[in-house]
């Protein structure tokens, strides 16, 4: 059903790799995002909770930076311990705090290139504007459907994304204390389609901002666009809820021979995304051009 609309979505969304390292630990967690690009002059969509985190990613490496360079000032000694203490409480380091967030976007421009980030002021909705790059990768962009108030209870849709990084282009370097991204390794990660039924419309004070989906989105496909079988983008996944069913089960059940008790509750785990007219609204809003159907 989706198979001719999966390869031209595919042609305009695009992957955000992510690295993280937590504080004193020397073990690198791979994650990921996505964004889906508008138009020829740089602009793409995702999320507002995935565009956050660029900017974090920015503090947090100059936070590192001035810590790393205020511990050099340490004097030696007995007291540097409980000194080097002190500087790390200053600046907010401590056991589960992240000290380290980098981020590459994958086939999206070619060359260097500076990064503007809009966000919503209420959504979880962001604009990103790559600029100063020698060649953009996409050469096809989203369409959106016209009629946005044809999203209605029954409409089947797909999200695209990047849900389980598989890339492994990375490594801590102890020297310098600091994750940095390697030419070895696996560089890409495979995109992930999952379908899904409209359920209900999403309310907020603006009135529908948003859809519910039978199925879940997944961790990754955040900023990812959810599209009909004709690949007309009419939303983008944002997060996923859990609905209590009040099927809890306890009792006794026969696996593989043996006996074996089982206590557990069933949840229904369904996906969110920002409805059509709220891109739209959003792109308008920042004089960002796009396409849509009449």
């Amino acid at each position: 059903m989706f198979v001719s609309a999966i390869d031209t979505v595919s042609r305009f969304t695009r992957p955000i790799h992510t690295v993280t390292r937590l504080w004193e630990d020397t073990r690198v967690m791979p994650g990921s995002a996505t964004l889906f690009f508008v138009n020829a002059d740089g602009w793409a969509l995702t999320c507002k909770h995935v565009a956050s985190q660029l900017v974090v990613a920015e503090r947090l490496a100059s936070k590192s930076a001035t810590f790393k360079a205020e511990r050099t000032q340490l004097a030696a000694g007995k007291k540097s311990r409980s000194a080097l203490r002190a500087l790390e409480r200053k600046h907010g380091f401590g056991s589960g705090v992240t000290v380290e967030m980098h981020h590459r976007f994958i086939n999206c421009v070619d060359g260097s290139f500076q990064l503007e980030i809009r966000l919503h002021p209420t959504l979880d909705v962001a604009l990103l504007k790559f600029s100063g790059f020698t060649t953009m990768r996409p050469t096809r962009f989203a369409v959106f459907s016209g009629p946005g108030d044809e999203l209605k209870q029954g409409k089947s849709l797909c999200r695209l994304g990047v849900p389980f990084p598989e890339f492994t282009n990375f490594e801590y370097d102890a020297e310098a204390d600091q994750v940095r991204w390697t030419t070895t390794g696996r560089a890409d990660t495979p995109q992930f389609p999952i379908d899904g039924m409209v359920t209900r419309h999403l309310n907020g004070p603006e009135g529908i901002v948003g859809v519910e989906l039978s199925t879940p989105g997944l961790r990754g496909q955040s900023g990812g666009p959810a599209f009909d079988s004709h690949g007309l983008v009419w939303g983008m996944q944002t997060a996923t809820n859990d609905l209590d069913l009040n099927f809890d089960v306890d009792m006794d059940v026969l696996r593989n021979g043996k006996s074996r008790h089982v206590r557990e509750s069933a949840f229904l785990h369904v996906g969110h995304c920002v409805h059509v007219n709220v891109l739209k609204q959003f792109m308008r809003d920042n004089g960002v051009g796009f396409q849509e159907t009449a």
